[in-house]
């Protein structure tokens, strides 16, 4: 009987295209996680600039309600009302809301600069108030890349 020797022989190079291919599966693999995270950070990001702008439209709606009450609460004799500056929360601040109030038609009651127009022809317009609200996020606490503002204004009858 003869034996078979491997030592003598010389083997045959295998070829690399199986590691070629393992490598190549990889770097597909990872160039898709890659994609996926971008895409879920960007969700992320337009997910939390939305919860913030709803927020701050909501405190602008707020912050009007509550200017109609600080009117009401105000003593006219010493001057009507003409800025309210506000923060929220209170304690490390995301938001400023600033409140604008000009009257429409209370010339003699308000001093000039917080009325609007004095002259008004229909007494059912004396009165008046117009509400600027202005609530802009602060960027120092929030740190979220821009800064989120958001203006409203209404016409209300306190």
């Amino acid at each position: 009987m003869q034996r078979n020797s491997n030592i003598l022989k010389t083997t045959k190079m295998r070829s690399g295209i199986a590691m070629i291919m393992a490598i190549a599966l990889l770097v597909l693999i990872a160039g898709l996680m890659t994609v996926m995270l971008n895409m879920s950070s960007l969700a992320n990001k337009r997910t939390e600039d939305l919860y913030f702008t709803e927020q701050a439209q909501l405190l602008a709606k707020s912050a009007t309600e509550f200017a109609l009450l600080a009117i009401s609460g105000h003593d006219r004799a010493t001057g009507c009302l003409q800025t309210i500056n506000s923060t929220y929360p209170a304690n490390s601040p995301y938001f400023n809301i600033t409140t604008t109030l000009r009257y429409i038609g209370l010339g003699a009651t308000c001093n000039a600069a917080s009325t609007y127009i004095s002259n008004i022809n229909t007494q059912q317009s004396v009165g008046t108030v117009l509400i600027d609200v202005y609530v802009t996020s602060n960027d120092a606490v929030l740190n979220i890349g821009n800064t989120i503002s958001y203006h409203r204004r209404t016409i209300q009858k306190p």
